[in-house]
């Protein structure tokens, strides 16, 4: 095992070696790994077929995930007989240590599930929750304007009930096969021995240091010495350790009550200047919700995922049913990004109007991807150029209530799994604590997620409320759409991503370029994003979509050249599996 994670490291690494250092820290050693450890030579071929751009192939079982040693904890358990439940949950508690920036305990995650025995879609809903004594205007100033973001999430008032460790117990009550507490082995393993830093890692931290500083725990754990963590040093947790410990033993009762319960509640009400309201009672009442797939009709396809309150499935959904009244296209093509880019801002503008937790909000549902909806959507973008205006439209509602318009910032972080396993069960998982180091509060070797600041910070607007505006035990909305696509009742893809509200068009344009633009999943992963919410096109630099810069203007469009860091990662499902990892992080897809 060790000789294998001094192999993951060296390929974290390898951008900071030379060419040479790189070769000689992976080459073939022998050692005394496990028959469940990946050889070095098995990570090798993973990390080598993405970075050339080709899809990981197997017979039997494959995963993708944002990190090598997370991977590996998560292809011990499917090589070892588990399910792909059981390899979820050693995948993100691995996450949740090497990439703790995107998710882990402390947040929150969307799960789909299909289940080979009996042909069912299940999605569970472990978002996290607004605390009880949370107020509508927990973010406004004492005039009533919302305040600044930075100054609403550093600190306690941006937390909300974390979600994830009951997931993981769900997840697994449901659909594991593997012990529960053989599942914390590879992460408290790491804990207590250390891992190395990565490169992403170590620049988020450089580049947060001032908000990581703020607070002793976080300080202490990220900046030692007052310095930030480096790319290749070896960092410890054991209060993470000993939080798994718990979990492995006393299962999510662990971090739900006891010791771990009262220093979250504590971390969070004693934050200095910015204190939250989290309690005993929001951790007690916590409870995962099994919510319906949200499907939507594309060419051949069924697109399905996590409905409110996710914004994920119904604007993914409303992307590629409008895309669905027009012929295919090619990604060379100005005139797809057009057709693309416009449907994307419809689709957001029903989000930031229609778009919430329907627990709490009526919301029109199924009349947003009703068939006769979305074709009339369609007729928008017929043209040869940019739609002038974009203006929410009106689905079919049983309902009179009508909403204002939503001005919520949601920023790119998070983390996505796809696994398959032997027995043909797939699922696909987005997990987050939303902004990357979350409310930068620490506890029992993790961050507490900022997910509060997903809601509107402000209530109403000319009058009118806004429907994800903060309330009480309400669930941000979420733009994560972790993603299952079907073809004549059986799964062909498991798909997801982290980034913000780009996750959105991340995921549609991925799932267009795969299953109208003829190109592989690991191609499709890898294509150039050309990303357009809300008017103006955001073009990835150093790539064919930066050249459509002219072309796109030229239509209308007001267009920015600006990193775009997806994080996809996906499973085609055939007669045979076709893993991809997206080439602008640091994940790989492995599978046999």
């Amino acid at each position: 095992m060790l000789r294998t994670l001094t192999a993951i490291a060296a390929l974290l690494i390898a951008p900071v070696l030379s060419a040479q250092q790189a070769a000689d820290a992976v080459a073939p050693e022998t050692g005394t790994d496990t028959a469940l450890s990946l050889t070095t030579a098995e990570l090798q071929s993973a990390w080598e077929r993405k970075q050339a751009g080709q899809p990981v192939e197997a017979q039997n079982w494959m995963i993708s995930a944002a990190n090598p040693l997370a991977v590996e904890a998560g292809a011990r358990i499917l090589r070892g007989g588990g399910s792909a439940a059981d390899a979820m949950v050693a995948t993100q508690l691995v996450l949740g240590l090497v990439e703790p920036q995107s998710s882990g305990l402390g947040g929150g995650a969307f799960l789909v599930w299909y289940d080979a025995d009996t042909g069912e879609l299940t999605t569970l809903d472990g978002r996290e929750t607004a605390p009880l004594a949370a107020t509508p205007r927990l973010f406004q100033t004492e005039s009533g304007e919302p305040m600044g973001f930075f100054d609403a999430v550093v600190g306690g008032r941006s937390v909300g009930t974390p979600g994830t460790p009951a997931l993981l117990e769900e997840a697994h009550s449901r659909w594991g096969r593997s012990p529960w507490p053989d599942l914390f082995d590879d992460a408290t393993r790491m804990a207590e021995d250390g891992f190395t830093v990565s490169p992403r890692l170590a620049a988020l931290v450089t580049a947060d240091a001032e908000r990581l500083a703020l607070h002793p725990q976080t300080a202490a754990y990220f900046l030692p010495g007052g310095e930030p963590l480096q790319a290749g040093d070896t960092l410890t947790n054991p209060a993470y350790a000993q939080t798994l410990r718990t979990l492995a033993s006393d299962g999510a009762d662990g971090f739900y009550s006891g010791d771990i319960a009262r220093d979250t509640i504590n971390t969070v009400r004693s934050a200095p200047n910015n204190p939250g309201v989290l309690s005993d009672l929001d951790l007690a009442l916590y409870s995962v919700r099994d919510r319906p797939a949200v499907c939507v009709a594309f060419r051949i396809y069924d697109i399905c995922g996590m409905g409110p309150p996710s914004s994920g499935a119904l604007s993914v959904g409303q992307i590629l049913g409008m895309l669905d009244h027009h012929a295919p296209g090619h990604p060379n093509d100005p005139h797809s990004w057009r057709l693309f880019g416009d449907a994307s801002r419809l689709a957001f503008a029903d989000r930031g109007r229609y778009m919430a937790d329907s627990d709490y909000v009526p919301m029109p549902t199924k009349g947003l991807v009703d068939p006769d909806y979305l074709a009339t959507r369609a007729q928008l973008l017929q043209g040869e150029t940019a739609l002038e205006e974009v203006a929410p439209g009106t689905p079919e509602w049983d309902h009179a209530i009508i909403w204002a318009d939503d001005d919520s910032v949601e920023l790119p972080s998070t983390s996505h799994i796809s696994i398959v396993d032997a027995a043909g069960n797939v699922l696909s998982m987005t997990t987050t604590i939303e902004n990357a180091f979350g409310s930068r509060l620490m506890t029992g070797g993790f961050l507490l997620n900022n997910e509060l600041t997903d809601f509107s910070f402000r209530t109403h607007r000319d009058g009118v409320p806004i429907a994800n505006r903060l309330e009480p035990g309400k669930r941000p909305r979420s733009s994560m759409a972790p993603t299952i696509v079907m073809k004549d009742g059986a799964p062909v893809l498991a798909i997801g991503s982290p980034g913000g509200s780009r996750i959105i068009p991340y995921v549609a344009k991925t799932i267009l370029a795969w299953a109208d633009w003829g190109l592989d999943i690991q191609q499709a992963v890898s294509l150039p994003h050309a990303v357009n919410r809300f008017g103006g096109y955001d073009l990835e630099p150093g790539t064919w979509a930066e050249a459509m810069q002219p072309k796109l203007e030229a239509m209308g469009y007001q267009t920015r050249i600006r990193d775009l860091n997806s994080g996809l990662h996906a499973i085609e499902i055939g007669t045979i599996l076709r893993g991809a990892a997206d080439p602008r992080r640091e994940g790989i897809a492995f599978g046999e």
